[in-house]
């Protein structure tokens, strides 16, 4: 289920804002019922209308995209810098990020414009696992990261408990390649956890999300997720098992 303005911004009809105002106007009918107030839900079975005329149900699709650093995760920016959706522009449908990634990351991120997948894949209480590889100034000792494997306490609370795994540390530089994977998506929360035993990262990248990689892609490179990984996708989230 989607909020009704959302639904009328994603396909096309008009902005969040001014889809709002058309839902206030009046001027929206769902199942026969004119809406007039914000806030209501639509699933993908139900019949919507715009001004008397309904609303063509757009083909969902799925793309794993390879994010480059220095690339916001939305669809526009203020600041005129370069977005996600400038990979797409040979795209017709009106696609935007399934999360995020902080604009100094690199890595996998799933591009949609099917709402409803795209909450199953973010939302906490589906415990999606997502991998990141990171490089530190210092290296930790088993202890540091057996504090991200128990859960932190950070600004917004504690963290789950982390997969974490030394790859490599360069005593010369200081430097310590390090994996880490967690299932939640709190605003640079990686970042953050590393910051809170001291070893501050100096570059960050999502390797995998779920069962997904980026094999085969350069950065800034795109590609169509198939039918079954997003079968295998939504069984995940749905039920915690692959098939």
């Amino acid at each position: 289920m989607e909020r009704l303005q959302k639904v009328l911004a994603h396909a096309g009809v008009a902005s969040r804002r001014k889809s709002e105002q058309l839902i206030l106007d009046g001027k929206v009918r769902v199942n026969g019922k004119t809406i007039k107030e914000l806030g209501v839900k639509v699933s993908s079975t139900d019949k919507i209308e715009v001004e008397g005329v309904q609303l063509e149900k757009e083909q969902k699709v799925y793309y794993l995209l390879y994010k480059p650093r220095g690339v916001i995760s939305a669809v526009s920016d203020d600041k005129n810098r370069k977005v996600v959706t400038d990979f797409f522009t040979d795209i017709e449908k009106r696609i935007y990020p399934v999360g995020r990634l902080d604009y100094d990351t690199s890595g996998l991120l799933i591009m949609t414009n099917d709402g409803e997948f795209a909450n199953m894949l973010t939302h906490p209480k589906f415990e999606i696992d997502k991998t990141y590889v990171a490089r530190l100034k210092g290296i930790p000792e088993k202890d540091d990261l057996k504090k991200l494997e128990r859960g932190i306490k950070l600004e917004d609370g504690m963290t789950a408990p982390a997969k974490v795994k030394l790859l490599s540390g360069d005593k010369k530089t200081g430097k310590a390649i390090v994996q880490i994977t967690i299932h939640e998506g709190r605003n640079r929360q990686v970042r953050r956890m590393f910051e809170a035993i001291g070893y501050p990262v100096q570059k960050l990248s999502r390797e995998q999300f779920a069962f997904l990689t980026l094999h085969g892609l350069n950065a800034g490179e795109s590609r169509e997720l198939s039918a079954h990984e997003v079968k295998l996708l939504r069984v995940l989230a749905d039920t915690g098992k692959r098939v």
